[in-house]
């Protein structure tokens, strides 16, 4: 299953980054849009009803905070035996080749880093994963990259990524409008 995140508040954005055109249309159409060609049936994290066709699965508030780890753990405690690749409402430049290929590595966090950042936002999630996040979101601690320590985790280096034709585009954030003219301009 493919996770579109959707449920910041996109403040340096100044607007619902979902819908910020990005190349003429709205950025989760174009992450949706890489998800499917992966092969993966796409949900909104952060949402409720219907949103542009895909279902969305609102956050779980048996816990505070918010953030990519509430997310992830309310899809898949929706979806228990459910494997995931999650990927930010932001990162229109998902590439379809590194969904398939992430997805195809073991472990119960398959993570690419980019330098020493694991990419947490755009990454595999197994439902093993979801007893440790709630266990998390019942702490407190609503971090996402304090999930990787807590399970199998595979932290995927540069020089594999790069071997499958990825250049890193695929986790870039646009958190401004500044930031999508400037991506705009690498199609």
């Amino acid at each position: 299953m493919g996770v579109i995140l959707a449920g910041g508040a996109a403040t340096r954005m100044g607007a619902d980054k979902a819908m910020f055109a990005f190349a003429g249309k709205p950025m989760i159409d174009h992450v949706a849009a890489a998800l499917e060609e992966a092969g993966l049936a796409v949900v909104i994290a952060g949402r409720a009803g219907l949103v542009r066709g895909h279902h969305a699965i609102p956050d779980i508030r048996d816990y505070g905070g918010g953030g990519p780890a509430l997310g992830l753990a309310s899809v898949l405690r929706r979806f228990p035996r459910t494997d995931v690749f999650m990927a930010a409402v932001d990162q229109p430049l998902l590439r379809p080749a590194t969904v398939r290929e992430l997805m195809k590595i073991s472990g119960d966090a398959v993570v690419p880093e980019a330098g020493t950042h694991p990419q947490v936002t755009c990454a595999v999630y197994r439902h093993q994963c979801l007893p440790v996040l709630e266990e998390m979101l019942r702490e407190g601690e609503s971090k996402l990259r304090s999930l990787l320590p807590r399970v199998t985790t595979t932290l995927v280096p540069e020089t594999r990524w790069t071997a499958w034709g990825e250049d890193g585009r695929s986790w870039r954030s646009l958190d401004t409008p500044e930031e999508v003219r400037d991506a705009e301009a690498l199609l």
